[in-house]
């Protein structure tokens, strides 16, 4: 595994398992099969309602909480000062921990500034690690992170070989915020990542799939990515990307390949804000 090290410090593997969409009946399973391959980040999130899947499989597994580094996201209907400390303190009990290694707020709607403050001050008191945001596109992202006191030391994006956000890059490192990748292989209107003949034809240099490259593509350039699977076989594969790297005509290549940029699901768009406030706020 390979580790990235955030602005206060702390050190993040580049590679994580993610379990968005899994149930929460599957999800101590998933995870389970995750740390036995070798994953020792694993990302959740408040709104997934699988944190308890989490917290037990971690527990079951042997492995000392030091070694296992836990993500997860304050959801919009607990956003506020007061509501999002109480959801923190909610999630350490589901996660079965006294601490959780990086807190993000989930989407850039609600009283995020109230929410904030509630995380600043579960990292002063220990409770979490470290603290960031989640698709926090360029503007929204500059706004906050320049009003508040410590910067989001994560922006967790929708990032791969056909999104590559690069326009925020610059945006990210003026305030020393690193980039997390989620759909690191597709899903959310992207497709043709795991079949690409581009990706498949550099990974045969290296004895690697397309997917692998993908992956690679994210952890060689310091983005931290998050891929999910429920089988033990793949999750196996999608670990196993450490061991080549990808040349410099590698990766101009795979920049050829960007489609989108900012990503598929537009966090402006007003219908989808109007529907996270209305449902959730």
């Amino acid at each position: 595994m390979e580790y990235i090290k955030l602005s206060n410090g702390v050190e993040m593997p580049l590679l994580g398992y993610g379990v968005f969409q899994v149930s929460p009946d599957e999800c101590e399973r998933c995870v389970s099969d995750a740390l036995s391959v070798g994953y020792r980040l694993i990302d959740t999130a408040q709104a997934y309602a699988n944190e308890e899947g989490v917290g037990n499989a971690w527990r079951k597994s042997g492995l000392k909480r030091e070694e296992v580094f836990l993500v997860t996201k304050v959801w919009i209907s607990n956003a506020g000062e007061e509501k999002a400390a109480k959801s923190i303190d909610e999630s350490l009990r589901k996660l079965q921990t006294e601490y959780i290694d990086l807190m993000l707020i989930h989407q850039a709607y609600g009283d995020v500034f109230g929410t904030w403050r509630a995380m600043e001050k579960a990292y002063r008191d220990g409770k979490v690690r470290a603290i960031g945001v989640s698709n926090f596109q360029q503007a929204r992202f500059f706004d906050f992170a320049h009003y508040v006191d410590i910067k989001p030391m994560v922006n967790q994006l929708q990032c791969n070989t056909l999104i590559q956000q690069t326009a925020i890059e610059p945006i990210l490192a003026e305030f020393g915020t690193r980039m997390m990748a989620w759909g690191p292989l597709g899903g959310q209107g992207v497709e043709g990542i795991v079949k690409s003949e581009e990706l498949a034809a550099i990974g045969a240099k290296y004895g690697k799939s397309a997917a692998q490259v993908a992956l690679r593509w994210l952890t060689q350039r310091g983005i931290v990515a998050i891929p999910k699977s429920t089988h033990k076989e793949r999750m196996q594969q999608n670990l196993d990307v450490f061991d080549f790297a990808l040349t410099d005509d590698d990766l101009v290549q795979i920049a050829t390949m960007n489609q989108h940029d900012t990503g598929t699901v537009n966090f402006n768009d007003m219908n989808f804000v109007k529907y996270l406030i209305e449902n959730y706020g």
